[in-house]
């Protein structure tokens, strides 16, 4: 039997890098998919059939989770289609770097808004639903960014330590209910935007991993599958560094 077999997981932005590769390990894992998206319609359409042809039930939601009210609709919505929603991954998120001195409001908000309101949004649109089930799995992307900072990120870093600090009191929270809260903090990980980077750049990303490449999505979601089962049934409130060993 597949380890994710009959569940249902919403996974944001999912219509491209880490997030697709989620969504298409856990379909391969058994699981129906719900997974949403901001722009890219005909990259959503494709993965939509894409997973539907492994003998799951998937559906792309053009949805910004960043908005309070699309968070309830899109969880009612999944509720209504598919019946149940076991497993929330939080992987939405941009960045919009820059130098403290340089960086405007409007970026430093942006970001926020993006990587750390959103989180907020879409679990309290599922936790009613997994209440009522007594059972679910929130997983949240953070960044070994959020775990150590990074110069030209105070934005970013700042969200993504706020996953760290959020998920830990939902854990709290929420674990007499049976609901677990993890986060996941990927390091170098080698998706569409990292192929942007010049080579050279990479190659000294991989030389200071001591693992010598940088991860791969299906890298991350490997340890989402992990988080999603039943397999970490007595994990809550931990952060799993995905960064061959970037932070040791």
């Amino acid at each position: 039997m597949k380890i994710l077999e009959g569940k249902t997981a919403i996974i944001t932005g999912a219509s491209r890098g880490i997030g697709k590769g989620i969504a298409q390990v856990f379909a391969a894992q058994g699981a129906n998919v719900a997974f949403t998206y901001s722009s890219s319609v005909e990259a959503a359409q494709e993965l939509e059939k894409e997973l539907n042809a492994l003998g799951v039930k998937a559906k792309g939601y053009q949805s910004n989770a960043a908005s309070f009210d699309q968070a309830q609709e899109l969880a009612a919505e999944v509720l209504k289609e598919f019946g149940s929603i076991d497993i929330l991954i939080n992987n939405a998120g941009i960045t919009k770097d820059n130098l403290l001195m340089r960086i405007s409001e409007e970026d430093f908000d942006k970001v926020i808004e993006v990587n750390l309101k959103s989180v907020f949004n879409m679990t309290k649109a599922v936790i009613r639903p997994m209440m009522k089930q007594r059972k679910g799995s929130i997983i949240n992307m953070s960044s070994v960014v959020g775990v150590k900072g990074n110069a030209g990120q105070t934005n970013y870093a700042a969200s993504k330590a706020g996953i760290i600090g959020f998920s830990k009191s939902v854990a709290l929270e929420l674990g007499s209910r049976n609901i677990r809260s993890n986060v996941i903090a990927p390091g170098f990980i080698e998706t569409e935007m990292t192929a942007k980077l010049d080579e050279e750049t990479v190659k000294v990303w991989r030389a200071g991993i001591p693992l010598k490449r940088g991860g791969t999505p299906e890298d991350v979601a490997n340890v989402c599958v992990f988080l999603a089962s039943d397999l970490s049934a007595y994990m809550t409130g931990q952060t799993l560094n995905v960064d061959g060993g970037m932070l040791t």
